[in-house]
C-alpha cells in the first residue's frame, strides 16, 4: 500500500507532461501538466510547513472545484496534516461551526465565494488560527493569508530547508488520516468519517478494477469536489492513470456555475462523466426539450427510435437476443439521423456516464442506453472511501448496481446479522482495506458500523444469480406494513418523481398500517403549463379540481391496467395522496447536501398531514385539505 503522496509522485514519473488539470478563468482553458501541478503542491506545502503545521494538523478545505482544490489537498497530505473537505452547499453558520471546531481545524482554505459565509464565524472559534484564502483581497486582517503569499513561503522554505520538506512527506505512513468527511448531519450532528491513506489507495486500484482508465481519457468534473465520488473516481483515480480532468467554470452564482456545463462539456469532449440523478435527469431534460423544438415529426420519430432501443437493448446483459436482433438495422439508421447528433452536444467523445450518489432510475438508464452514452450505476458510501460496486462497458445490467471491486468481501445479512443466500434481500455488510477507520471523536457510532472489520453499510439489498448487486433503498426507511412485511420506498418515490409531471418531490410512508401515503411537492410550473394548454385557470374551483383529477390520472400508470402496472407490488402503491404547501430543501432541513430526502424531517413536520392521509375521507384526492393546499399555492379561488 501506498501514500496519496506516493501515488502523486510516481504519476508525475510517469506522466510528466501530460495534463492533469484544465481550467477556465477567462476565455478558454488552460492545460496544467502533473509536472506543473506538483511544483504548485511542493511550494504550497512547504509554505504550510513555514506556518508551523505539524503531522495531523486538521485543515478545512472549503472552495468550489478548481486546480487550487488539489494543490490544496495535496499540500495539506504532503505536510502530514488531515485535510477536512466541507461541502460548498453548507450554508448555515452552525453546520460550519460544528465541523471546525469537531475536527479542531487549525486553518481553514477559502474561495472568494464561500468566505462570505465565515464573516461571522472567524474570531468566534478558538481553534482556528488562520484563514487561506485562494483568490486575493485588497486588504487582509491579521488572521488571513493570502494563498500566493504562502506559495511565496513554500520557495524560501525550500531554498533553505528542503532535506526537512523530503523527511516531512517521505515520513507520512499508509495507516495516517488524509481526511476527515462530514456526513450531512441533518437527523443529529454530523459524523466524521476518517478515510486513511491506505482507504484511499485501496479503494482507487478497486475502481480501476471495474473499467481501464487509459491516460488519455478526460473528464469534466461537474459533480462537488469534496464528494466522495467525484474525490476518489474524479481526482485520484485519474491521476493513477496519468489522465486529465477539468473543472467547470466558475460563475458568480451557483446558477451561473451550473449554466456553464454544458459549455464546457462541449468544450472539453469528455470521454466520461461522473453524474447523480439529479443531473442526469435535468441532462434529459434538455436533450428531450431540444427534440421539440425540432418539431412534431422528429419528436415523433425519436420517441419511436427510443421505443425501439429498449426492446433491443433490454438490460444490456441480454441486449440483442432472440428475434429482437432484427431491430438492429433500423437502429443503426436512427444513431446516424438521431442519436448521433445528440452525442455531439456532449462533445462527440463521450463514451460512458457512472452514475452514483442515490438510486438512478431504470427508465433513465434505458434512456442514455439508447443514446449510446450509458449510465452505469454504480454504489458506494463514503465510509468506504467510496466505491463497492459498479457497472461497467464490458459488464453491465441496468437496473443493477454493478458486480463488486476486488479485494472486497461482501455479504447480505438479516436484522439478526445472519448471513442470507443470493437472491435474499438484507442489509449489505462489507469488508476491505478500503474501509473507514473510524468516526472522528465519536467511538459509539463507530462500534454500531463496525463490528469486526465488516462495515454495515445499513443500505437494503441482494445479489442476483450472475453476481450483481441490486440496492433497494436504506434499511431503515423501509415501509413497514401491519402484518410485519417491508419494502424500500426509494425505488417508487423515483419512478413518481421520473413519470409523473406533476410531481417535484415525494415521500412515501407506512409505518405499521394497514396502507401506504404518499406526500407530494407538486410541481407548479408544470400544473400551470397544462392548464395554460387545457385553457384553463389556476385562480378557478374549476382548475384546482382538474389539477387533482389529472396528478391522481398520472399516479394510476402504476396500478393495474396501468403502463408501469408491473413495476412495484400493487399493496405498497399509495392508497392517500397529501398535498404539501412549500418543497422539501436545505434550508428547512429535509434534504441533506447530497440532496437526499431526509425522512424524520419530513415526519416530524407533516404529522398532521400524515395522521389525515388515513382518515377514510383522505382516501378521495379531491379532498378538502388538498384542494385548500393548491388554493394556498396557487392564490384564492
Amino acid at each position: 500500500m501506498k501514500t496519496l503522496n506516493q501515488l502523486f509522485e510516481d504519476s508525475v514519473l510517469n506522466y510528466t507532461n501530460n495534463t492533469l488539470i484544465l481550467e477556465k478563468r477567462t476565455d478558454k482553458f488552460e492545460p496544467y501538466s502533473y509536472r506543473q501541478i506538483r511544483n504548485e503542491v511542493h511550494r504550497f506545502a512547504a509554505g504550510l510547513l513555514s506556518l508551523g503545521v505539524q503531522k495531523g494538523d486538521r485543515i478545512a478545505l472549503f472552495s468550489e472545484g478548481r486546480k487550487d482544490w488539489v494543490i490544496s489537498e495535496l499540500g495539506i497530505l504532503y505536510t502530514g496534516a488531515v485535510n477536512v473537505p466541507l461541502s460548498v452547499r453548507l450554508a448555515e453558520s452552525s453546520e460550519l461551526r460544528f465541523r471546525l471546531e469537531h475536527s479542531g481545524s487549525r486553518m481553514i482554505i477559502v474561495s472568494a465565494n464561500q468566505s462570505k459565509k465565515l464573516v461571522s464565524l472567524r474570531n468566534q472559534i478558538s481553534c482556528l488560527e488562520k484563514i487561506i484564502l485562494l483568490d486575493p483581497k485588497d486588504s487582509y486582517d491579521e488572521k488571513e493569508l493570502f494563498f500566493g503569499d504562502i506559495c511565496i513561503k513554500g520557495d524560501e522554505f525550500l531554498e533553505k530547508n528542503g532535506e526537512l520538506f523530503e523527511e516531512r512527506w517521505l515520513s507520512v505512513k499508509p495507516g495516517d488520516y488524509a481526511n476527515i468527511c462530514y456526513t450531512s448531519g441533518t437527523t443529529a450532528d454530523p459524523k466524521g468519517i476518517i478515510l486513511t491513506h491506505r482507504n484511499y489507495y485501496a479503494n482507487i486500484k478497486q475502481s480501476r478494477s471495474l473499467m481501464p482508465v487509459p491516460e488519455w481519457y478526460t473528464t469534466l468534473l461537474i459533480l462537488p469536489w469534496d464528494h466522495a465520488f467525484a474525490h476518489t473516481c474524479g481526482i485520484y483515480t485519474v491521476i493513477s492513470a496519468g489522465a486529465s480532468l477539468a473543472s467547470v467554470q466558475l460563475g458568480n452564482t451557483p446558477m451561473e456555475t451550473l449554466k456553464n456545463i454544458p459549455v464546457n462539456i462541449k468544450e472539453i469532449r469528455p470521454v466520461f462523466l461522473l453524474s447523480v440523478p439529479a443531473l442526469a435527469k435535468n441532462f434529459r431534460k434538455n436533450i428531450e426539450k431540444g427534440v421539440r423544438e425540432k418539431g412534431y415529426l422528429v419528436n415523433k420519430l425519436f420517441h419511436h427510435a427510443l421505443k425501439v432501443s429498449y426492446r433491443y437493448n433490454a438490460s444490456g446483459w441480454d441486449r440483442g437476443k432472440g428475434m429482437t436482433v432484427l431491430y438492429k438495422p433500423i437502429l443503426w439508421l436512427y444513431d446516424k439521423i438521431l442519436f448521433g447528433k445528440i452525442r455531439k452536444s456532449f462533445g462527440g467523445r463521450l463514451k460512458f456516464f457512472i452514475g452514483g450518489g442515490a438510486l438512478l432510475d431504470i427508465e433513465l438508464q434505458k434512456f442514455f442506453y439508447a443514446l449510446k452514452i450509458p449510465m452505469f450505476q454504480g454504489y458506494g458510501l463514503t465510509e468506504a472511501a467510496p466505491v463497492i460496486s459498479s457497472n461497467s462497458e464490458e459488464k453491465h445490467k441496468l437496473g443493477s448496481s454493478g458486480y463488486l471491486v476486488t479485494d472486497l468481501d461482501l455479504k447480505i445479512c438479516d436484522e439478526d446479522g445472519n448471513e442470507l443466500p443470493a437472491g435474499e434481500k438484507g442489509e449489505i455488510i462489507v469488508k476491505g482495506e478500503n474501509v473507514m477507520s473510524g468516526y472522528w471523536k465519536n467511538e459509539e457510532a463507530t462500534n454500531q458500523t463496525i463490528k469486526d472489520n465488516w462495515l454495515y453499510t445499513g443500505d437494503l439489498g441482494y445479489m442476483d444469480e450472475d453476481g450483481f448487486l441490486y440496492v433497494l433503498g436504506r434499511f431503515k426507511s423501509l415501509l413497514i406494513a401491519d402484518d410485519g412485511e417491508k419494502f424500500s420506498p426509494e425505488g417508487i418515490e423515483e419512478a413518481m418523481t421520473q413519470h409523473c409531471k406533476f410531481i417535484d418531490q415525494c415521500m412515501m410512508y407506512n409505518n405499521q398500517k394497514p396502507y401506504s401515503v404518499i406526500l407530494v411537492v407538486p410541481s407548479k410550473e408544470n400544473m400551470k403549463q397544462w392548464l395554460s394548454e387545457k385553457n384553463m385557470n389556476t385562480d378557478t374551483e374549476e382548475g384546482c379540481r382538474a389539477l387533482l383529477k389529472e396528478l391522481e390520472n398520472q399516479l394510476s400508470i402504476y396500478r393495474t391496467g396501468g403502463l408501469y402496472q408491473d413495476m412495484f407490488p400493487q399493496r405498497w402503491l399509495p392508497a392517500s395522496v397529501g398535498i404539501l404547501p412549500e418543497p422539501f430543501t436545505e434550508n428547512n432541513q429535509m434534504v441533506n447536501s447530497t440532496m437526499k430526502i431526509v425522512r424524520p424531517k419530513i415526519t416530524n413536520a407533516y404529522q398532521d398531514v400524515i395522521d389525515y392521509l388515513y382518515t377514510p375521507v383522505a382516501k378521495n384526492i379531491q379532498n378538502n385539505k388538498n384542494f385548500n393546499t393548491l388554493k394556498q399555492l396557487f392564490g384564492s379561488v
